[in-house]
């Protein structure tokens, strides 16, 4: 697992990141609102040990009547 998959599923989260060619990360997470902004903290301040982040930004919020994804993956 990577460090971004292991906190998502300890918060019981389900979704994918992915590193993109510019640096940068993109990705979709669902689960409760409020394991879904414990993520977005997460993301925004701590990410894996690896990490240099100077901004995030979150897009496309909506609230979902059941989950569309299974499982928390990184994507290649």
């Amino acid at each position: 697992f990577t460090y971004t998959e292991r906190e998502g599923l300890r918060l019981g989260l389900v979704g994918w990141v992915k590193n993109t060619f510019s640096g940068t990360v993109v990705g979709q997470v669902q689960g409760p609102a409020d394991m879904v902004e414990e993520m977005k903290v997460w993301l925004s301040k701590e990410g894996s040990p690896t990490s240099r982040i100077t901004r995030a930004s979150f897009t496309n919020q909506r609230t979902i009547d059941k989950l569309e994804l299974s499982g928390f993956k990184t994507r290649f």
